[in-house]
């Protein structure tokens, strides 16, 4: 499996990214040991995870995500510098611990640190737009913790093309390093906030791109046809909206090509989104180790030409 550089941090990565939302939510501590050794296994190096993951479970605080992920460092199967974890700061985690204040940001990062079990974060990202706060006293935050060394390196997620072009502007203005890395949403159904204006900044800037929902919260597996197959999932109320002329023709798609490559929809959908202009590594979660088998495929897959155009028509 081939490595991808990570825009210019210098970071290398496998092309499928994990995505530890599930952690502490629909995968309980052993359950996430299981995937996290699979993955490691099969080649992969790169987690994903945010200080608010999993905060929406009843009875969770967030951090979950980050503990479940210190807790499994700390068995010592993969050595740390094998590992790229990608944290986030920005959502309200309560008590007043939101947005993305240099205050905030350095409280947040030695939070995030302590649970993770670690003394630095490879990748550290605003996780959403901050109105209140200027880009220059977020970037200049993130540039101390790089000079302190809490953090190898950062990036933003959740802008789009005005709002990335006025955080490059702000940087440079101020005399701060920019952002280098970007984290949208994208996949076969989601493409508008990417592609074109958003794809064409990064790839002209040389930004890594680790793009998120590459399953398009499972819709994209192919498990849910219809909306009574909904009834009993955790993410049933984020799939409603896929149930459309346009998300069938994607799943009919997906189930033709995954036929011709001796896949499954979900390999097939990760492999679009990594082959995609712009994109470095689509990140995708998994609960089962059968549903690892999907993401650890995915890094592997080459799409013909022919199987690309025929997804990239079904979903356009």
């Amino acid at each position: 499996m081939q490595k991808r550089m990570l825009g210019r941090t210098g970071l290398s990565i496998a092309p499928v990214v994990f995505g530890g939302n599930v952690f502490g939510w629909t995968a309980d501590e052993t359950t996430s040991f299981d995937l996290l050794d699979a993955f490691f296994e099969a080649g992969f190096n790169t987690i994903d995870t945010a200080d608010v993951y999993s905060s929406w479970v009843p009875g969770n605080v967030g951090g979950e995500s980050e503990t479940i992920i210190g807790n499994w460092l700390k068995r010592g199967s993969v050595a740390r510098d094998k590992v790229t974890i990608v944290t986030k700061v920005g959502f309200d985690m309560g008590e007043g611990k939101t947005g993305l204040s240099a205050a905030r940001v350095r409280q947040a990062i030695d939070e995030s640190l302590k649970r993770l079990g670690t003394d630095y974060v490879d990748l550290y990202l605003a996780h959403t737009p901050d109105a209140e706060t200027p880009y220059e006293e977020t970037l200049s935050a993130f540039a101390r913790l790089k000079e302190e060394g809490k953090i190898r390196s950062f990036g933003c997620s959740n802008l789009d093309a005005e709002q990335l072009a006025a955080s490059f502007e702000a940087a440079q203005s101020a005399g701060l390093p920019r952002y280098d890395v970007l984290q949208p949403e994208y996949n076969l159904y989601a493409r508008d906030r990417f592609d074109g204006a958003l794809s064409d900044l990064c790839i002209r800037e040389e930004i890594g791109v680790i793009s998120y929902f590459a399953l398009a919260s499972g819709f994209l597996t192919g498990k849910y046809r219809k909306p009574e197959d909904l009834q009993g999932s955790a993410r049933g109320e984020d799939l409603g909206d896929y149930f459309t002329p346009r998300g069938m023709a994607i799943l009919a798609a997906l189930d033709a090509v995954a036929a011709e490559t001796q896949t499954s929809p979900a390999t097939v959908a990760i492999a679009w989104a990594a082959a995609r202009p712009g994109i470095t590594a689509p990140i995708a979660s998994a609960t089962s180790l059968n549903q690892i088998k999907s993401l650890i495929a995915a890094g592997t897959l080459e799409l013909s030409a022919e199987q690309m155009q025929q997804l990239n028509e079904a979903s356009a």
